[in-house]
């Protein structure tokens, strides 16, 4: 798993969300593109990365573990 799934699937757990309940919020498709993210098999797009930092109101380099300072 890479430092960004790693990363997305704490922040997710910590909110309490379903990848399903992640992917609705973001609009984003299936749960199962957030699954994909989570386990490194899918590269995520800027647009997303953008997306997913401020729903969950952390840096994009914090997401992609460039720093551990959220």
């Amino acid at each position: 798993m890479s430092k960004l799934g790693e990363r997305l699937k704490e922040l997710r757990e910590e909110k309490g969300l379903s990848r399903l309940a992640l992917s609705k919020a973001l609009q984003i498709g299936r749960g199962a593109t957030i699954c994909r993210w989570e386990r490194g098999e899918q590269d995520i797009d800027s647009h997303n990365l953008i997306k997913l930092a401020d729903f969950f109101d952390v840096s994009i380099d914090y997401l992609v573990g460039r720093t551990d300072e959220p």
